[in-house]
């Protein structure tokens, strides 16, 4: 059962929430994908998105990657969603911890899939803390850059069509890292269980 943990109302209206359920039931517009440069869906979030959503997204993230090549960290793909309650699927390619650069690979991954949602003219979005799990990357610092991103993204935007983002998080340590972190940046954003 999903439930929210944290939420905070930023200063163009727009909402962001902290989740601790599973991405695959969230009821918005679109959710992102934790996804590798070739769409090829295998395990963690993306295993989670196809094996709940059908081969549908599958066959659809193969279509995308022959017509276009490999998906870039700046610029994800969308398909549909399958069986999933969404719309749509953005996959998102973040950084593999040990690469270099990670932290602004992250936050283009961010910030693309943001975008991508803006120009779909997409209202609602749930992402995952992205690259934080088979990736390797610090929970902690993921959960930094990945909050700034979104902060940063409705700060330039303001008339952006996206206006509610979650962070939709399964496992209760990443929960718990993302509710420190809006604790860190709105202290009265958490919700009492």
């Amino acid at each position: 059962m999903s439930r929210i943990v944290a939420k905070q109302t930023l200063p163009n209206g727009q909402t962001l929430r902290l989740i601790h359920g599973d991405l695959t039931e969230e009821k918005v517009d679109a959710i992102v994908n934790a996804a590798n440069a070739r769409l090829v869906h295998g395990d963690g979030v993306a295993g989670a998105i196809v094996r709940r959503g059908g081969p549908a997204i599958q066959r659809e993230s193969d279509a995308w990657v022959q017509k276009h090549g490999p998906v870039s960290h700046e610029r994800p793909a969308i398909t549909g969603a399958g069986r999933l309650p969404c719309r749509h699927v953005i996959h998102a390619v973040g950084p593999v911890w040990g690469e270099g650069d990670e932290d602004n690979k992250l936050r283009a991954a961010v910030t693309g899939s943001l975008t991508l949602a803006d120009e779909h003219g997409l209202v609602s979005l749930a992402l995952p803390a992205i690259s934080t799990g088979i990736f390797g990357f610090p929970k902690d610092r993921g959960a930094r850059v990945i909050l700034a991103a979104v902060v940063d993204f409705f700060t330039e935007y303001p008339e952006a069509s996206l206006h509610e983002v979650h962070i939709t998080l399964i496992d209760e340590p990443s929960a718990r890292v993302f509710v420190d972190e809006f604790r860190r940046r709105w202290p009265r954003s958490v919700i009492p269980a």
